[in-house]
């Protein structure tokens, strides 16, 4: 197993760390949860780099990155409704829209072919994992300046998902429309 494999494999490894922090009851545990997100988020960025840099790209690593990322963002906002830092519609639209583009690209694959990110889908990708720690930290310092730019920063990220989902659909229309 290669390493940006083993990469991936860790950061699915830290979603239950993250999890399980945001469930007990521990002094400073959305500053551990930031903690552990971050290191997430930093294996994503690098496993991607090092495999097209080092031609390590694997069938592997393409299905599991991209579910690594959707588990870890959406583990994260779950756990965060629970403790009132995220309001529930805006998972719900993140929810979705994952599993509308995940469905659309599982439809394309049937028929050979691959549906790649999209600019706006990265972007998406880009704004939650930045809205999450700044919710996660401006709660556990009490700050009310990280808890508005991770609430505007969150919103954004929910307005780029609902703009994403209906880039893929529209540009993908062809897959799921009756050719007859």
């Amino acid at each position: 197993m290669n390493l940006p494999n083993k990469l991936t494999l860790f950061r699915i490894f830290l979603i239950p760390v993250f999890i399980l922090v945001m469930l007990f009851d521990i002094p400073n545990k959305l500053l551990i949860a930031c903690i552990v997100f971050i290191i997430a988020a930093i294996t994503d960025a690098m496993d991607g780099n090092i495999a097209r840099k080092h031609n390590l790209v694997t069938d592997f690593g393409k299905f599991m990155d991209p579910l690594a990322d959707k588990l870890l963002v959406i583990s994260a906002l779950i756990c965060m409704i629970e403790v009132d830092l995220v309001a529930g519609w805006m998972v719900i639209i993140i929810v979705a829209r994952e599993l509308t583009v995940s469905i659309l690209r599982a439809i394309a694959a049937a028929d050979g072919k691959v549906i790649a990110a999209s600019s706006g889908g990265k972007l998406k990708t880009i704004s939650q994992m930045i809205a999450i720690p700044l919710l996660l930290l401006g709660a556990n310092f009490n700050n009310s300046l990280l808890i508005t730019i991770g609430d505007i920063t969150i919103l954004i990220a929910t307005l780029l998902t609902l703009y994403s989902g209906w880039e893929y659909l529209y540009k993908n229309k062809h897959l799921f429309m009756d050719s007859k």
